[in-house]
């Protein structure tokens, strides 16, 4: 009987040993959340910097249009002005 006690003493001790939070299980779960954190962080960036970049080209293409445009009204313009010049 006395062994049975002992074993089941040892074995608990183990069992409460194990329980309790070590220094190295905490900096590891503190590293693992770090690394989280930081992967969020380069994500959400990347998705503004994406978003800037988009928002860049079609500003760029729709001042590149405008000015297309302004070029054919003018190229139209200097047309009808020859035109007009070759009928005086």
């Amino acid at each position: 009987m006395k062994k049975i006690a002992l074993t089941l003493v040892a074995v608990s001790a183990l069992g409460l040993a194990a329980c309790q939070p070590t220094t190295a299980t905490n900096n590891t779960a503190a590293n693992v959340t770090n690394a989280t954190d930081e992967a969020m962080n380069d994500l959400s960036a990347a998705g503004a910097d994406a978003a800037n970049a988009a928002n860049s080209a079609a500003d760029s293409a729709a001042n590149s249009a405008g000015e297309a445009a302004d070029a054919a009204a003018n190229a139209a313009s200097s047309a009808s002005d020859a035109a007009s010049n070759a009928s005086k």
